[in-house]
């Protein structure tokens, strides 16, 4: 279903009569009026009509990020270009899908001003083996498993044998220390158990490289292609 700017999709278990667009919903744990969605320029807004029930919308390519619509919230704006957005009903959660139009974005700006460059927050250079490490630890999320514990050591040396045939449990290990102090990362205790964790340093490391876009999944080609020592 198209929409153009302005208008509105409502959706719901029971269709309505009105100017507007109707997505019927036929479960009995789906409000009779769930909510709204209305398209804006490069955006959509959701309302959450729903008396109890919180929505929850995905963006798919975000290894996890995720918006919270509480009940009742009005026009919400969601800034992802594509979203999954879930409804919880009675034993189930149902889902569908949603494109809004292609963000713009502004010509990268040159140093107009002269003086120093900025500073890079998180400076990466992707033909490096650390490169290679980092985005083999944030693989599985990237490829559609958000809520995947990072890869172990061993499992990153398996993944990266085909480009980086004398890859080792210690070089890797060393590649993951050495991202953690380039990140400026809080070491956890030396006497932490091997294996995947929740909160480890590996996880600390997925968990910020995703947040700020710092590997995206276009750039799991590495992985294929090989990097450079």
């Amino acid at each position: 279903m198209r929409l153009a700017p302005g208008d509105t999709l409502r959706f719901g278990r029971t269709s309505a009569d009105g100017p507007a667009a109707f997505l019927t919903i036929p479960h009995h744990g789906v409000s009779r009026r769930a909510g709204e969605i209305t398209a804006a320029g490069s955006y959509w807004t959701l309302s959450n009509l729903s008396r109890t029930s919180t929505y929850v919308v995905e963006n798919p390519e975000g290894a996890g990020e995720h918006i919270k619509i509480a009940p009742g919230r009005i026009e919400a704006p969601i800034p992802f270009e594509f979203s999954r957005l879930v409804l919880p009903a009675a034993a189930d959660l149902l889902s569908f899908d949603i494109w809004a139009p292609r963000h713009d974005y502004a010509d990268e700006p040159g140093d107009e001003h002269g003086g120093e460059p900025t500073a890079h927050a998180f400076p990466l250079d992707r033909t490096k083996r650390y490169f290679l490490v980092l985005a083999a630890l944030c693989e599985p999320r990237l490829r559609g498993a958000p809520h995947a514990p990072p890869p172990t050591a061993d499992q990153v040396v398996d993944r990266l044998r085909p480009v980086w045939p004398a890859a080792s449990r210690t070089a890797v290990q060393w590649n993951i220390d050495y991202l953690a102090v380039k990140f400026r990362l809080k070491q956890p205790p030396e006497s932490a158990d091997a294996g995947p964790r929740l909160n480890g340093k590996k996880e600390s490391l997925v968990s910020l490289a995703l947040r700020f876009d710092l590997v995206r999944e276009a750039e799991l080609a590495v992985l294929e292609a090989g990097a450079a020592p």
